[in-house]
């Protein structure tokens, strides 16, 4: 913890983003920016790699985990998702990808990455869903999927009717409540998305704190440190791969309800 004057500063900064202002109130988190779109773009343009080079085949190690992936995600949607869209695969594909390898930052050791990074900037987040905007703004992505879905598969005049007669009927006295009924619905999926995502990430970001703060205890600390560090990390595996395919399957799920008509 040298460099800093308490447990308190310590965290904080680690827990800073790196913002530039571009209007009054209106501020951009250039460490999730940037982080996410390297992320991204490094990750499909692997994938994007296997598939120009596909054989048929003995296939090599790499080619032979992403035909597994494809498959499990590929049965996965299969078994919620039952219109006709062809769409939905690549979508989940994308999600559960993305969010898995934004998480899977989490696991590199935290004062390593720090030292790197603040030789250029004085603050840096390096795992994108520990932002909440970034959690906010995938999920709001979804839910913008789900109306167009909606509009696709019921027309405009489909998609209104539903909203103002679904679920307590046509009546015009109902209609309010029917309108109130969906908004509420509407608006709860992009939030229960964003933030389970979002509380996981942070909730297990602030215990690598914890536990890198053992190292300025000596060299005991830091040994202890070092091994509930791998401990927390072998465990985090799970968590991290775990929220990624909960947020890839509700947004099958959500996907599928947008098509089914009442």
């Amino acid at each position: 913890m040298a460099g800093y004057k308490d447990p308190t500063d310590y965290i904080t900064h680690h827990l800073t983003n790196l913002q530039v202002k571009v209007a009054d109130g209106w501020m951009i988190n250039v460490d999730t920016v940037i982080n996410s779109l390297v992320l991204g773009f490094v990750t499909f343009g692997i994938l994007w790699l296997v598939a120009r080079r596909m054989t048929s085949g003995v296939p090599g190690r790499l080619q032979a985990a992403v035909e597994l992936l494809i498959e499990f995600i590929n049965s996965q949607v299969k078994e919620v998702y039952h219109g006709k869209s062809t769409l939905v695969t690549p979508i989940a594909i994308t999600v559960f990808m993305w969010v898995l390898v934004m998480n899977s930052v989490k696991l590199i050791p935290i004062e390593p990455l720090a030292w790197l990074t603040h030789m250029f900037v004085p603050y840096w987040r390096p795992v994108p869903t520990t932002d909440l905007n970034t959690t906010a703004a995938l999920s709001l992505s979804v839910i913008m999927l789900v109306i167009w879905f909606s509009i696709r598969a019921k027309g405009v005049g489909g998609y209104i009717h539903e909203l103002f007669c679904t679920p307590f009927g046509s009546n015009p006295l109902l209609w309010p409540f029917n309108f109130a009924f969906q908004l509420i619905e509407l608006v709860s999926k992009p939030l229960s998305l964003a933030l389970r995502l979002y509380g996981n990430m942070f909730a297990g970001e602030v215990i690598f704190l914890l536990i890198g703060m053992l190292g300025a205890v000596g060299i005991g600390g830091v040994l202890v440190a070092g091994l509930l560090h791998a401990g927390w990390a072998i465990f985090h595996i799970l968590v991290v791969a775990l929220q990624a395919f909960i947020f890839m399957m509700l947004t099958v799920v959500y996907l599928s309800m947008a098509e089914e008509h009442h």
